[in-house]
């Protein structure tokens, strides 16, 4: 693994990682769409995971993997609760648009 990093280049690992993060963010800022909104948070956990592992196999050091390994734990029960929520949003309104929401205030 360590010469198929060396020959690519730590830069290109970075500059694909910017530019996940870059579209999640506009995924996050610009989509009314919930389910989307969640997407695009998963698409830049993954650019930040992306990055982890391509230093962690840089600097030789399970570090990184260590903890891209539990972040995506957590990732996956964020999902589980991330998704639920919305569907319980769905049973009483019956769409998951995020301007919509601003009914609930109390």
């Amino acid at each position: 693994m360590q010469n198929i990093l060396q020959e690519i280049g730590i830069h290109n690992y970075v500059m694909l990682s910017a530019l996940l993060f870059a579209i999640g963010a506009f995924g996050v800022l610009y989509r009314r769409n919930a389910i989307i909104m969640f997407m695009s948070i998963e698409i830049m956990l993954n650019a930040v995971n992306l990055l982890f592992v391509a230093f962690s196999t840089y600097h030789q050091d399970s570090q990184g993997q260590v903890f891209v390994f539990f972040s995506m734990a957590v990732a996956a029960a964020e999902v589980a609760v991330g998704l639920a929520i919305l569907v319980s949003i769905f049973r009483n309104l019956g769409s998951i648009d995020i301007d919509k929401l601003k009914t609930l205030k109390g």
